[in-house]
């Protein structure tokens, strides 16, 4: 799933191999690094009842969606910035269209696996669903 349309639309190419390829090799390296701290953090909005569907910003610029898990640096030295955000605000500021919601949901995998990750990574913004390693 990705929202790369001018109508704010999600779209159903979201795992498209050259989309998944450019933003998994962009993020990967750095995630192995915080993937513990994130999938803590699912857990833990996931038990209080914020949602069932967290999504994680990850940038390396400064941008104002969700609150701050973890900036550069801050953790074995990752280069890029977290945020915990839930779909009610990616909803909110037209990120996510409000008749995309129900497609977002189906589409959102198992959060014990996966981590949703909103990755920003320069002019290009896009959800990707990336595994957690194994433990």
């Amino acid at each position: 799933m990705i929202n790369n349309s001018n109508e704010n639309i999600l779209l159903d190419d979201a795992n498209s191999p050259d989309v998944n390829r450019k933003l998994m090799s962009a993020v990967s390296t750095d995630f192995v690094k915080v993937s513990d701290t994130l999938r803590e953090a699912s857990y833990v909005i996931r038990k209080r009842g914020f949602t069932e569907n967290p999504i994680f910003v990850a940038s390396r610029r400064a941008v104002d969606i969700g609150q701050l898990l973890l900036g550069p640096n801050e953790l074995a030295g990752n280069a890029w910035t977290y945020r915990a955000s839930l779909l009610d605000e990616f909803v909110q500021r037209k990120l996510v269209a409000e008749e995309s919601v129900d497609l977002f949901r189906e589409s959102y995998k198992n959060p014990d696996e996966y981590c949703c990750l909103f990755v920003i990574e320069g002019d290009f913004a896009g959800f990707i669903f990336i595994p957690f390693p194994e433990d």
